[in-house]
């Protein structure tokens, strides 16, 4: 989970080493470095070259630092007399050399579906390029100081507003955005709107309740899972608040939490012990036998928003495994593709058999679930199986975070550690056509 933090202007670093085997084992290292380097920016140049019959639009913006974290919020305002749509993404900032960190707001200008757009004219332009037309544009509209990198933001679903981060220590903020002005104060000094404590280490693992407003889960290198009803916050009046309640049964890491969305009182946690804990908010053990869900740590789950009993787990073993909530003893499905370990699984807001996935390989997966077991030619067995619907090959290094926008269909945001933000919308042939074996031409 860890990532080297570098602004745009990269500066270069001269390697040093006196003894002749340590420049041996420098030049070796480089070689090996330089080819990767090679292969990623010829993946790149294909990418590039194949992007206008893959999407209908792709948006390229180099943010200042890089960003761990990304989500759309779910407003979405139409403009009279324009081509566009405006919408905005909650992102962050992972800086370094004591660089001041902020939890950063932006706001996208869409192109309307109906809006001409010559997708063979690639534009670039002040840090922005793809293929959106000349409405597509994006700016940083409003800065809050935050203490330390913004491993995650999310906004709270009964009220947008309202945003909780994880930091790079053990407390989980909270932040009105109306409260706060749109250039931060100089000083650099955070003044969050709540502070939640409980845990001990920092972490990655938040989730908002979606059926009861103010339910905040989270997730910790501690090893706990933290819950709080920040509405005791509000009527305390004080600026700091204790967990409601603390969930214990991990052994290592907790990266990650989720709550049920058609169960007010469940949820789930996975972490690096390599388990999968479903718990009851009203009950201190697991309701179910804590079981080894993957071979390599478990970094992420989503239940599914349209099935009570679907969900799916992302590893370090390179796959995203497929669950039935009444039959845990062994997964339904494994689906296999990613060429390095995965950071996050979501499953996509429209239609139930489609998820999304993202990792270390450079790579945003999209999986269609009702094309399980469909016939393949060997040909594009070599794509891929057939599950495998879509891959977004557009960015160049890890890929931390994305967010499937709940406004435009098939649209997902996207963040990698090169400071690199991407918005993108497969054509819609990539997924409307009968035949699945076209889906391997985006492969």
């Amino acid at each position: 989970r860890q990532s080297v933090s570098h602004p745009t202007s990269q500066s270069f670093t001269h390697l040093r080493d006196m003894s002749g085997h340590g420049k041996e084992e420098k030049k070796e290292e480089a070689g090996a470095v330089g080819f990767e380097e090679k292969l990623i920016n010829d993946e790149y140049k294909i990418w590039k070259k194949n992007a206008p019959f893959l999407y209908d639009i792709v948006m390229t913006h180099a943010l200042e630092w890089p960003s761990l974290t990304v989500e759309w919020l779910p407003d979405k305002l139409n403009h009279k007399d324009k081509d566009y749509s405006t919408q905005r993404l909650i992102l962050g900032t992972h800086t370094s050399d004591n660089e001041q960190n902020h939890l950063m707001f932006a706001e996208v200008r869409l192109p309307n579906e109906d809006t001409e757009i010559d997708a063979r004219k690639y534009e670039e332009k002040n840090g922005y390029g793809g293929y959106a037309g000349v409405s597509g544009r994006l700016e940083i509209v409003q800065k809050i100081n935050h203490p330390g990198e913004v491993n995650r933001a999310r906004y709270m679903p009964q009220n947008p507003n309202i945003i909780a981060t994880k930091t790079a220590n053990a407390s989980v903020l909270l932040f009105d955005k109306t409260k706060h002005p749109s250039k931060p104060p100089k000083s650099g000094v955070s003044n969050p709107d709540l502070k939640l404590e409980g845990h001990h280490k920092e972490g990655y693992g938040i989730s908002w309740s979606p059926r009861k407003e103010g339910l905040l889960l989270s997730g910790s290198d501690d090893g706990l899972v933290c819950y709080w009803d920040i509405n005791a916050g509000s009527k305390s009046g004080k600026n700091t608040l204790g967990a409601t309640g603390t969930f214990k049964k991990h052994s290592d890491v907790v990266e990650d939490v989720a709550w049920n969305p058609h169960h007010e009182n469940l949820f789930g946690s996975c972490g690096d012990d390599k388990l999968l804990i479903l718990w009851d908010l009203r009950e201190a053990r697991p309701i179910k036998d804590p079981i080894q869900a993957h071979d390599a740590e478990v970094n992420c789950l989503s239940f599914n928003p349209f099935s009570e009993y679907l969900f799916v787990t992302g590893s370090a073993d390179k796959t995203v495994a497929l669950w039935d909530f009444r039959n845990l003893k062994s997964k339904i499905h494994s689906l296999e593709s990613h060429q390095e370990q995965i950071f996050n699984v979501a499953w996509c807001p429209f239609q139930e058999p489609i998820l999304a996935s993202c990792g270390a390989d450079r790579r945003v997966n999209i999986w269609d679930l009702s094309r399980i077991g469909t016939p393949q030619t060997p040909e594009d067995e070599e794509d891929g199986p057939p599950e495998l619907l879509f891959v977004h090959g557009g960015h160049t290094d890890k890929i931390s975070d994305f967010s499937w926008n709940l406004n435009e269909d098939w649209m997902i945001a996207s963040v990698a550690d090169n400071n690199i933000l991407q918005i993108w919308q497969p054509t819609d042939n990539i997924y409307t056509d009968d035949d699945p074996a076209s889906a391997g031409d985006a492969k």
